[in-house]
């Protein structure tokens, strides 16, 4: 059965110790990820309060002077921390960047313990001294999502039938990244080439992504029969989708979700929107070889082996962000 809408699951049934709604709870997602490829999520732990006060943050940051966001631009890391300006990631397959600019958060370095060689492999985050709370509602934010994220991989794994904590050891203090992304207002939709979009289709890199809602319409999916429909969440629910990693790993069992953000009819064209998704990230050493189990003479191999470490450096070449 083709759906038309996002199945809608709470978290807490699959952390509620209650065994039976747990077993249901990782049905209904591995079904959800076979159909529809996303699923909406409640009980992940930000309350709406916090959820629009993140959003007026971002929004407050998005609408201040070029030169000020230019200033948290950082050279030579890839745009992986700090402020990525407009024009500057076009969309895997893509000559036209995407119509957005965005703010990337990533592991807070002392939340990693020294001994772990991991921290030397990230770079600091940046915050914008003009705003002093943004700093506090991203950290608490990234790591409210990363800790439900952990929670949505221990359900794939136990759907994927390994054990309950596979993924437990490699997203620990993973690369993951908080994506605050303004999709700024276009005030002469003639200056912009005709097929350029706010968001081209495509995959996202990652294990899985976890959307925090989004501040306007725009989001679609690519359902399996081909068709296009739109992606919509109630305020309390996050929306979790499968990764190009994931997809690897499990040699297109779960397969990684195409999906896009169209350009707002024509008169609207001049307003904005905003999105905070979160990449759930492994660590770079990862193994995406794909899974024995998910090979089959009906599905060979179809990936060759390679880290998630390799697989983010290609594909942040793809995007334009690694020259």
């Amino acid at each position: 059965m083709l759906l038309d809408e996002i199945p809608s699951l709470d978290l807490a049934d699959f952390t509620s110790g209650d065994l039976q709604r747990k077993a249901q709870f990782v049905q209904e997602l591995g079904s959800a990820f076979n159909t529809i490829g996303f699923v909406a999520i409640k009980g992940h732990g930000l309350t709406d309060t916090f959820t629009k006060d993140l959003y007026q943050e971002v929004e407050n940051f998005f609408q201040s002077p070029d030169a000020l966001k230019q200033a948290y631009e950082i050279e030579g890391i890839a745009g992986q921390r700090g402020y990525v300006g407009k024009g500057k990631e076009t969309a895997k397959g893509f000559k036209v960047p995407d119509l957005k600019e965005f703010y990337h958060v990533g592991q807070d370095l002392g939340d990693i313990p020294d001994a772990d060689p991991i921290k030397a492999e990230y770079p600091e985050n940046c915050w914008p001294q003009e705003l002093p709370q943004f700093k506090d509602d991203a950290l608490e934010a990234y790591r409210t999502l990363e800790n439900a994220g952990r929670q949505m991989l221990r359900a794939i794994a136990l759907n994927l039938g390994l054990k309950e904590d596979y993924f437990e050891g490699k997203v620990i203090y993973g690369n993951s990244i908080l994506r605050q992304i303004h999709y700024f207002p276009i005030e002469n939709p003639n200056e912009v080439p005709a097929d350029a979009v706010r968001a081209a289709e495509h995959g996202d890199i990652n294990l899985i992504t976890l959307l925090m809602g989004a501040s306007a319409d725009g989001l679609q999916v690519l359902r399996r029969d081909g068709k296009w429909i739109p992606i919509t969440a109630l305020p309390d629910q996050l929306v979790v989708n499968v990764g190009d990693m994931l997809e690897r790993l499990t040699n297109k069992k779960l397969k990684s979700t195409i999906h896009r953000v169209v350009n707002p009819p024509r008169e609207k064209m001049h307003t904005s929107r905003y999105s905070i998704p979160f990449f759930m990230h492994p660590r770079s050493e990862m193994d995406l070889s794909c899974l024995e189990s998910c090979i089959t003479e009906a599905s060979p191999k179809h990936f060759p082996d390679i880290t998630a470490g390799e697989f983010l450096e290609e594909r942040l070449r793809e995007l334009g962000l690694r020259k």
